[in-house]
């Protein structure tokens, strides 16, 4: 299990470093800071969802690739949207609940240290398939204008 995670963490900052560094290979000292580099979770700057909360590590337009990272929590049963698609990979890590994957009309459930790839155009999506609260981190790349 130690080495998922490891894993996961050597993959979510190899993206960030290399967003950070942009096409020159140096960070923007004026956008980012120590202070603004962190990001404790911060219940008060949550957003209320229908089936629960999320909330945004690495915000859309922090980075200038478009890399996010969003935690969701879902009540039990409950789903933050119906399955979907659009252009851009996306990637599910269950932190805590059991989730059920959807993807290209087959399903799956996994449970905490669960990773779940969808690839760009595909139908997929993600639900709370247990009795407690679903948490999981959502890493996405949107479309940078």
């Amino acid at each position: 299990m130690r080495s998922i995670h490891l894993l996961f963490l050597i993959v979510l900052s190899s993206g960030l470093t290399s967003a950070q560094n942009g096409e020159t290979g140096t960070a923007n000292p004026e956008k980012y800071s120590f202070e603004n580099c962190i990001n404790h979770f911060e219940a008060a700057k949550s957003i209320t969802t229908s089936v629960g909360y999320q909330y945004w590590f690495v915000p859309q337009k922090f980075l200038p690739d478009g890399l996010t990272v969003k935690m969701s929590v879902a009540g039990p049963n409950q789903a933050t949207h119906a399955p979907h698609h659009h252009e851009g990979d996306e990637i599910f890590f269950v932190l805590e609940g059991t989730a059920r994957f959807h993807l290209n009309g087959k399903t799956s459930t996994g449970e905490a240290y669960s990773s779940f790839y969808c690839p760009a155009g595909s139908e997929h999506g993600i639900s709370n398939a247990g009795k407690d609260t679903l948490k999981y981190l959502m890493i996405r790349k949107y479309p940078v204008n």
